[in-house]
């Protein structure tokens, strides 16, 4: 069948067409940044469900909890069980984060649109981004994309501060 296929150029070139359209999607960065940007104005605007709504909640948990027991065996003290659920769920809520403008450092008093949004996004693979940290170029907030959808996935278990810049000029 491939033969006949190669025997016929329109087929071919059809089918190399098809093949090449199927691999050409949204970037993550593109696809990422109007859902993180709706996550981002939820922290603005401290509308706690619109921010539940925007994480994966068992996957910060685990996140979170690895961080504090870690951050704890350093210290020397190693609590059995590791961290009171109680005390990690505190931590998972808009409150935590401090949205300010890279430029002044002030908090933010308009949300970040989307195109804000992708200038901040380090993609790490086909579902994973991260918005990454103006002065140290790290990724410290990681959304994972979760049945259509990006979802908060990892976060700092201190100082989740984001720094947006501006909005780019025409």
């Amino acid at each position: 069948m491939v033969a006949r296929m190669f025997r016929n150029p329109s087929l071919a070139a059809l089918g190399a067409l098809a093949l090449a359209l199927s691999a050409c999607g949204p970037s993550p960065k593109a696809s990422a940044s109007a859902d993180i940007a709706r996550f981002l104005d939820a922290v603005r605007r401290d509308d706690h469900t619109a921010f539940l709504a925007g994480v994966n909640r068992a996957e910060v948990q685990g996140d979170l909890r690895a961080q504090v027991t870690a951050l704890a065996r350093l210290k020397g003290v190693d609590v059995d069980g590791g961290p009171s659920e109680f005390a990690i769920d505190r931590m998972i809520s808009p409150d935590t984060f401090h949205l300010v403008d890279a430029g002044t450092g002030l908090p933010l008093t308009a949300s970040p649109t989307p195109a804000q949004v992708a200038q901040m996004l380090k993609v790490r693979n086909s579902t994973h981004v991260c918005l990454d940290d103006v002065s140290t170029h790290a990724c410290r907030i990681t959304f994972a994309k979760r049945e259509g959808r990006w979802l908060l996935v990892g976060m700092p278990a201190s100082n989740p501060r984001i720094a947006v810049p501006p909005p780019a000029k025409p």
